[in-house]
């Protein structure tokens, strides 16, 4: 399993965990703690400023607002600015992207459901799906018949799809009400759901539609046409043409014989006809399970829809930052020498695997970038350094004043 940036930790949890570090030093102690929170809000606000853009941008290819108010963004939401600044929020998150070969093989197969499912594709201009944190279960699935087995599935923890739909006349060429349709053309919408199987993720798109696979095909017609041709050829027809027949010669006509051979195709095809409904009712209860999947889905597992996404992942995102900083700092500031990036990364990872027993890839990159750029941290010749406690309050709170310059005087 691939190691991830993401840091599966509460920032909270972790503070205190950081904050342990100064236990012999109380005042050490209480000035990491301000230096915590101010560091929180500094972060807190370049989240607004990312989340005022991404609304206004999106606004315009929102499907939960009406189209006489989309008009009203022509011209100041821009799809360029909105994409390219999701991005950088699904980054700062630790979100990933699903690659075309992850996509492939989970449409290919399924974990839970044991169903196909057929996804109109071309109704989109573009398709994305983000991933972030991951954790493996032990699940029991329905086998043959009544038998059940134990198999273990990997979940991916957050999940976010991106769907960017085509314009109205794609629609009215595949003849298309679009009156009936859920979501109105050229829309783009985004939806979060948390712990989803990575071999389900087909469930998450809202045009899934189940559908027989070829093994369920070949286990209903196959024994269908085969055992009915073969109980009529020679069990059914036979007795009914030598009925007519002794019938039309007026010939005495055998009916024990006679009904003893037709009795036995009919309760032939009875018994045909009586797997082939089990066959039926086998896919029927997969749609019915995929539909407790999708409802689940959506009530139980959605975490946001289109705008109402941005805050969902604006918070972890801003989690995220402040977690990476934190920890940057502080194992700065406890080393007794400078540190080279390297050395800072594997101080860093070597102690959540050794303390919280998890293996993640810290992104020592970012989270220097960040103490750079407010001014907490610097490099020489390779070597990594911070300021002490008490400069680091008074350089994170010019930063903070300096946020807003109305004042002039």
């Amino acid at each position: 399993m691939k190691r991830e940036h993401y840091i599966p930790f509460d920032k909270e949890f972790l503070l205190e965990q950081q904050i342990a570090e100064f236990a012999a030093d109380p005042k050490k102690a209480e000035d990491f703690k301000k230096l915590f929170n101010i560091i929180e809000h500094y972060f807190h606000y370049e989240a607004f400023k990312l989340i005022h853009s991404l609304k206004q941008n999106y606004a315009l290819f929102d499907p939960d607002l009406s189209p006489k108010e989309r008009k009203g963004f022509i011209g100041k939401s821009n799809f360029s600015v909105f994409k390219k600044t999701l991005r950088n929020v699904l980054d700062r998150g630790n979100y990933h992207r699903v690659d075309q070969e992850t996509l492939d093989k989970a449409f290919k197969s399924s974990d839970l459901i044991g169903l196909n499912l057929a996804i109109d594709f071309n109704a989109f201009k573009d398709y994305e799906l983000y991933v972030r944190g991951h954790h493996k279960t032990k699940e029991k699935v329905s086998n043959y018949f009544f038998w059940k087995k134990e198999i273990e599935i990997e979940y991916y923890d957050r999940v976010m799809i991106y769907l960017n739909y085509k314009e109205a006349d794609y629609f009215k060429e595949k003849k298309v009400n679009l009156k009936k349709l859920p979501i109105d053309p050229g829309t783009i919408v985004l939806k979060i759901f948390k712990r989803v199987p990575k071999n389900d993720l087909e469930t998450i798109f809202p045009n899934a539609v189940p559908k027989m696979s070829t093994t369920d095909k070949l286990l209903f017609w196959v024994p269908g046409i085969g055992g009915g041709i073969s109980l009529l050829s020679t069990k059914v027809i036979p007795a009914l043409v030598l009925m007519y027949a002794a019938y039309k010669s007026g010939e005495s006509i055998d009916f024990l014989n006679s009904k003893t051979s037709l009795n036995q195709g009919l309760i032939a095809l009875g018994i045909l006809v009586v797997y082939l409904f089990r066959q039926y009712s086998s896919f029927v209860n997969k749609k019915i399970k995929y539909s407790k999947m999708l409802s689940d889905s959506l009530y139980f597992k959605n975490l946001g829809n289109n705008s109402g996404a941005f805050y969902s992942l604006l918070n972890s995102s801003e989690e995220e930052v402040i977690k990476e900083t934190i920890l940057a700092y502080t194992f700065l500031n406890k080393s007794e020498t400078h540190l080279t990036e390297e050395e800072l990364d594997h101080q860093i990872e070597s102690w959540f695997m050794t303390n919280l027993n998890t293996n993640l890839d810290f992104d020592v990159k970012d989270a220097l970038l960040k103490l750079k750029n407010i001014g907490l941290g610097s490099e020489t010749n390779g070597k990594w350094e911070v300021i002490s406690l008490d400069k680091a309050l008074i350089r994170i709170d010019e930063v903070w004043d300096g946020i807003f310059d109305y004042n002039n005087k």
